[in-house]
């Protein structure tokens, strides 16, 4: 090796450069590439990497993002119920027949009176005259109803009817519902009687206190993940500036992935709301990072064999670009599935999530090399890596990690299955889905009113059931569905365009099996029933979306492995390592989702698990753990030539180890920082993908695919057969194997 070189001397122009001269330093035929990389990637990474070229995608780049940021805006927002529902839920359809009946376009705010210590007293039941009289100026029509009385006038409640936000509708129509609905709550909160307690709930209120959840969100959200990926990157990397040029280039990234985002949902009918901007916010860092972590790990050893920084560049990228492009390109593909979804939420996610992913790799890869090759040798300081230095991988503390799993391979493949087994038992008999009142973490007025309500009125009378049918029908479906078991009353309601609406109150508490159960029965008895009557409502709209979560798991997790096993089999060009890659990655996750389920119901006392957290947890943990599967498999496949399955594996591990690593734990912190926002659902989530991420980096891929690969030997690559060496290969395998 040719000695170190001060890390302030100019570096010579690389050979290829169109726009440099002179010869490059480099031994290029150490690996057997030479100065120039092959393949159908070579003028794209000449581009990236030429002395004067390397200009032109930052410059191109820059101004696209531009264009992008100053095109973005504000998103469209909605607040169309059926949106949300599956489209042929039964459910929707009595959404949309709803449109149909007068006061359609009225959206109820429920205030609600109630007393601690018993009924309510005559002072109180002036106050609530009073109320009705003074609200009425707030009301679509100038008028509030009669106050209706619970049994034993222990609570009462008045509906305001307010305009609801239109479908499609700006933030002008909610920022109108939410003026309103706080004008409701200071003037019944103003000068009570002693003791007299009052809560606004309902449609409205249940939306404004939804509304402020996400006030602020995306600014804090935004500012927290910077935070938690600028701190790891300074550990990683220990540079005072290293870390600023991939949290730069990532972030410029996560803002043109957000006005993508926006102008996607004035066009394509995306609903870019808080839950799918933050998860995508969330995967445009995490898995950024993870792709300029395996990256700029590479350039820094290809610094060490390469004199000149623009082909150190150039071997980072003909090595990490294909590993890179495969692990990004299964994400992608994977959240392109959720397309096929019944759920909305789900399908959002996935044409979000595609669009986050395309982006972050397009940075990472486009504009990170160049902004890098800016900057030199220098960017690494205080520890500098020189042309000459030895390895340090090769007597690693992750090179002692694989010669010892790797010794005795079976006992160590025996014991992780188990323990991995036993994590999976915690999701036995778990409950799945939540109500409505139990998507936040926090405890908002509108979730307390429909408690009271529900405490004085009967379970079901917070929420009523919406029977929806022909006009003429209504007394005889009325009838029907107060006979239904489960079902404590029924009213005919609202009349209008040829229909009639009936309120069918349950037994059961919203949300609940029973409420649902009841649900069944009534579509069942109403089947037969004149009026062609359809059930909709919070728990119809809660069954349907119970029944569309389920129809997509069968659908969408073999779509997902189907996507997994054909790029591992395309990349590693073996089907025996494709299927123990992909399997390892389903345990993974499985002992994922039952620790994480255990944790729900012991620790944190969550009411059950929300349903798009099971699918979505498999399909960011199958698609993102094998991420590291690729980068390490990959790089054993490029060891293999001329050396032993075990030799091959351990040194992949040796060279690997470190970053995968560090990638490992950022991308978990990063999904842990979805517990920043009071949602259930996203709490839920951070935490089953950021504990699988942590259980993927350090058990999975550090101690099982190790003893894997051992275990199965030579066979493990079939029909493949990495290990003929060819001209001017290498194999340096760290000691001890």
């Amino acid at each position: 090796m040719a000695p170190s070189r001060s890390s302030d001397r100019p570096d010579p122009a690389p050979v290829g450069d169109p726009g440099a001269s002179g010869p490059s330093s480099s031994p290029d035929a150490a690996d057997g590439s030479g100065g120039t990389p092959t393949g159908r990637l070579a003028p794209v990474i000449a581009l990236l990497t030429g002395r004067r070229s390397k200009l032109v995608p930052l410059l191109v780049g820059l101004v696209l993002s531009a264009l992008a940021l100053g095109l973005g805006g504000s998103p469209a927002t909605t607040s169309d119920l059926a949106a949300s529902l599956p489209s042929g839920a039964e459910s929707a359809e009595v959404v949309r027949l709803q449109e149909r009946l007068p006061q359609a376009r009225e959206q109820p705010a429920i205030v609600v009176y109630s007393r601690a210590d018993g009924a309510l007293t005559q002072a109180d039941r002036e106050r609530i005259a009073d109320d009705r009289r003074a609200l009425g100026r707030l009301a679509v029509g100038g008028q509030v109803g009669r106050a209706t009385y619970a049994p034993g006038a222990r609570a009462a409640i008045l509906s305001v009817p307010l305009a609801s936000v239109p479908s499609g509708g700006g933030g002008a129509g909610a920022d109108r519902q939410e003026r309103s609905v706080e004008r409701i709550r200071a003037a019944v909160g103003e000068d009570l009687p002693a003791d007299l307690r009052t809560q606004v709930t309902g449609p409205a209120g249940f939306q404004v206190d939804l509304s402020k959840v996400f006030d602020g969100a995306d600014g804090l959200l935004l500012g927290v993940t910077a935070l938690v990926v600028a701190l790891l990157l300074l550990i990683t990397y220990r540079s005072p500036w290293l870390w600023l040029v991939p949290l730069v280039v990532i972030g410029l990234g996560d803002r043109v992935v957000a006005s993508l985002l926006a102008i996607l949902s004035r066009h394509a009918g995306l609903v870019a709301d808080g839950s799918t901007t933050g998860i995508v916010s969330v995967l445009v860092f995490g898995a950024g990072t993870n792709y300029a972590l395996l990256l700029v790990a590479r350039y820094r050893e290809e610094l060490r064999r390469h004199e000149e920084r623009h082909v150190a560049m150039r071997h980072a990228l003909r090595h990490a670009a294909p590993a890179i492009l495969a692990s990004s390109g299964t994400v992608a593909i994977s959240l392109a599935t959720l397309a096929l979804a019944d759920l909305p939420f789900d399908r959002n996610i996935g044409l979000a999530g595609s669009v986050g992913i395309v982006t972050a790799v397009v940075f990472v890869l486009g504009l990170l090399p160049p902004a890098l090759l800016l900057f030199g040798r220098r960017l690494f300081w205080p520890i500098v890596p020189r042309f000459g230095d030895p390895d340090p991988a090769r007597t690693g503390p992750w090179s002692r990690v694989g010669v010892a799993v790797t010794s005795r391979p079976l006992p160590v493949v025996l014991a992780t299955l188990a323990l991995l087994g036993v994590l999976a038992l915690g999701s036995l008999g778990s409950q799945v889905g939540l109500s409505q009142s139990e998507q936040l973490r926090d405890r908002p007025e509108s979730v307390l009113g429909q408690e009271t309500i529900a405490r004085t009125f009967g379970a079901g009378a917070s929420e009523p059931t919406a029977i929806v049918v022909r006009s003429g029908a209504e007394r005889e479906v009325a009838r029907v569905a107060r006979a239904t078991p489960g079902v404590a009353g029924a009213t005919v309601g609202r009349r209008g365009d040829g229909l009639a609406q009936v309120d069918a109150r349950l037994r059961a508490a919203p949300g609940s099996d029973a409420a649902l159960a009841t649900v069944e029965r009534l579509r069942d008895r109403l089947g037969d029933a004149p009026g062609d009557a359809r059930v909709g409502g919070q728990d119809a709209s809660d069954l349907d979306e119970r029944t569309a979560a389920s129809a997509d798991r069968r659908l969408i997790v073999p779509l997902v492995l189907a996507v997994v096993l054909l790029v591992l089999v395309a990349l590693l060009r073996s089907v025996v390592a494709a299927v123990l890659l992909a399997l390892t990655n389903v345990v993974s996750w499985a002992a994922a989702l039952g620790a994480a389920t255990w944790a729900f119901d012991h620790v944190f006392g969550f009411p059950g698990t929300d349903l798009p957290v099971p699918l979505l947890s498999f399909l960011f943990l199958v698609a993102l753990g094998v991420d590291y599967n690729i980068f390490l498999v990959t790089r054993a496949r490029e060891e293999a030539a001329g050396a032993s399955t075990r030799r091959s594996i351990v040194t992949a591990l040796a060279r690997t180890g470190g970053v995968i690593t560090s990638a490992g734990v950022l991308l978990a912190a990063v999904f842990a920082v979805l517990g920043v926002l009071p949602i259930i659902t996203l709490t839920q989530l951070g935490i089953v993908v950021g504990f699988g991420i942590l259980l993927d980096t350090l058990l999975v891929r550090t101690v099982l695919v190790p003893a894997l690969v051992t275990l199965v030997g030579p066979r493990f690559w079939w029909p493949a057969d990495p290990g003929r060496r060819g001209p001017g290969t290498r194999s340096e395998g760290p000691v001890g194997t």
